[in-house]
């Protein structure tokens, strides 16, 4: 076989194979859009002009948010144009270590000091471990009950109003079958910011319903 003839059949192979790839990225993309557009374009809520990414978690720490799985944030390592830009990722610190029980039992007492009312119950371990990722967007339901309270007092919502804004965006499991519940804790702040529907507006909207 000559050199010209293996070059020609190498680059008709080339062209064969990079039109197979387009086309089967491009099919896949379209389906995507077209089955799954949230998803497909990140899962980006906007709300007011500004865009929130439903897939990452973030710290939130006041008393008027629903927090999440711990994230150790490190605002120090990037920047853009002057500004520190967030970047969290896991730990790695070992559960064998004296500085990781430090760092849970200071979990805990901050936990404690702000739902006084829950000083006989367990903390529900997700509030107070961070997730293999660092970056967990979601807590249990049962985390989220822990908070009630805390929320209402915070937010003036009622305890029924919380309750439902965290059902509205509670993910059961997938196809019924894999994994477990969990809450979006992104989603359920923007409600109770009046960014997205929340417990109050349903059940002013269902009190006004024609019967």
């Amino acid at each position: 076989m000559s050199i010209t003839t293996l070059l020609r059949r190498s680059l008709v192979f080339l062209c064969i194979m990079t039109a197979l790839t387009c086309a089967y990225t491009g099919a896949l993309t379209l389906a995507g859009k077209a089955l799954f557009p949230f998803q497909a374009e990140g899962s980006i809520i906007t709300a007011k002009g500004r865009h929130y990414s439903s897939l990452l978690g973030q710290p939130f720490t006041a008393d008027n948010h629903l927090w999440g799985r711990p994230v150790s944030a490190d605002t120090d390592t990037y920047t853009d144009n002057g500004k520190p830009l967030l970047y969290a990722g896991p730990s790695n610190k070992s559960p064998a270590t004296a500085a990781y029980a430090t760092t849970l039992q200071e979990r805990a007492a901050r936990i404690r000091l702000a739902h006084p009312e829950k000083s006989d119950q367990p903390i529900p371990v997700d509030m107070l471990t961070e997730s293999g990722s660092g970056l967990d967007p979601h807590i249990s339901p049962a985390a989220a009950e822990f908070q009630v309270e805390r929320l209402a007092r915070a937010t003036g919502f009622t305890a029924a109003e919380v309750r439902r804004t965290i059902a509205m965006y509670t993910q059961g499991r997938t196809l019924g079958l894999l994994g477990e519940a969990r809450v979006n804790v992104l989603e359920v702040n923007l409600a109770l910011e009046g960014l997205l529907p929340n417990g109050r507006t349903a059940s002013v909207a269902s009190a006004a319903a024609p019967r």
